[in-house]
């Protein structure tokens, strides 16, 4: 049974103080005098704060010991209220930096010290190696938990991260298998319609039955294409939820996000506009977005310009920036290996573009986009107009 944090150092808090109690009713046999209520209430403080000692463990630590030291002035059997500060050092050393649990151990060394002397009571060599073998052991104990600790939240955290991945490369076989099945299907329907089209004025009933065969086989594609798109959704990402995908009429949008995030961006549209596919749009919107973000991250405060052109047969899409402004230091983009750099060209490479990405002559980022449009679409004329 896991206990609250909070309980487990109230148990250890209360044993502590029971421990120093029956030690406290020995103090007259071991020559000391006796514990009047002022001691008690000493021990108490020695030991109590301990159940904040994983919350606020260096202050835990200072306070024990400046009881400590107030106890040992007055008189009494030291040896009744060191486990407090004892593990008030383990629980600095277990949770904080080396350099700080390195200080907190000098302090218990220096309050021993201090009671040793103040006693006069027994060899000073025996309390001097107590006062350094008893930090450097509570200090090397709190150090491997720490680093046990550190390590146990690093091996869940790897083995999270490969359990991802294993259930990424399932969903992607799955997705793989599902495509075949997609494939079939679409190649069915292609061959249906050829038939359906040669025979639609000579055999009405083959291409009654074609029609039958692409509409059986369409809907079956279609429930195998949403299986495969929500295997490959994963939580959390956006446009998981079903929302539709962005497109180049959310441009003007999306730039204005941008000039509130301190990047003064121009956006201009060349050509005449036209609707284009929902993949391309989509692959237009990601790499404008791509490289905005990039200005805000290796150039911040520099200007931007977005120009959106739509050719005959193609559209094309720039992003330049011409650099952080003087007396700001530039960011080093992302290299060639960079997981935003490579969206792009994989994008680009999808919808069968072309994507040059690099530095500017003049200063400055560049990126551009070239995407060829449907033939449909290009026949409608699209003659540029600057």
């Amino acid at each position: 049974m896991r206990l609250h944090p909070l309980v487990a150092d109230g148990l250890i808090a209360a044993a502590l103080t029971t421990v120093a109690v029956l030690l406290g009713t020995e103090a007259v046999a071991q020559g000391w005098p006796a514990l009047d209520p002022l001691a008690w209430t000493l021990v108490a403080l020695l030991t109590l704060p301990l159940v904040l000692r994983t919350r606020a463990p260096v202050t835990v630590c200072l306070a024990v010991h400046a009881c400590w030291a107030v106890y040992v002035t007055l008189g009494y059997w030291p040896v009744v209220g060191s486990f407090g500060p004892m593990l008030a050092v383990y629980t600095v050393a277990s949770l904080r930096p080396d350099r700080t649990a390195a200080a907190c151990a000098a302090l218990l060394a220096g309050v021993w010290i201090y009671a040793g002397v103040f006693s006069g009571t027994g060899s000073m060599a025996s309390v001097a190696g107590q006062a350094v073998g008893f930090p450097l052991v509570l200090w090397r104990f709190g150090y491997v938990a720490r680093r046990t600790g550190e390590l146990t939240l690093r091996l869940r955290a790897e083995q999270a991260d490969r359990a991802r991945r294993e259930v990424a490369g399932e969903r992607v076989r799955i997705a793989r298998e599902l495509h075949d099945v997609v494939a079939h299907h679409i190649a069915v329907i292609n061959v249906q319609a050829g038939l359906a089209r040669f025979v639609f004025h000579t055999d009405a009933r083959t291409a009654r039955d074609a029609l039958d065969t692409i509409e059986g086989a369409s809907g079956e594609a279609l429930a195998e294409l949403r299986r495969m798109l929500g295997l490959l959704r994963a939580d959390g990402v956006q446009g998981a939820d079903g929302a539709p995908a962005p497109g180049l009429d959310q441009l003007d949008e999306m730039v204005a996000r941008v000039r509130t995030g301190g990047v003064g961006v121009l956006l201009r549209v060349t050509g005449t506009p036209r609707t284009l596919p929902p993949g391309v749009q989509l692959c237009v919107y990601r790499v404008v977005q791509e490289a905005l973000t990039n200005v805000l991250k290796h150039a911040p405060g520099a200007d931007a310009a977005v120009e959106l052109a739509y050719r005959a047969g193609e559209v094309t899409v720039s992003v330049t920036d011409g650099g952080p402004p003087e007396g700001r230091d530039p960011v080093t983009p992302a290299g060639p290996g960079g997981h935003g750099l490579i969206g792009m060209r994989e994008r680009a490479k999808l919808y069968g573009g072309t994507i040059a990405v690099g530095p500017r002559s003049e200063g400055g980022f560049g990126v551009r986009l070239t995407l060829p449009t449907p033939v449909q679409a290009a026949r409608r004329g699209d003659t540029p107009r600057e």
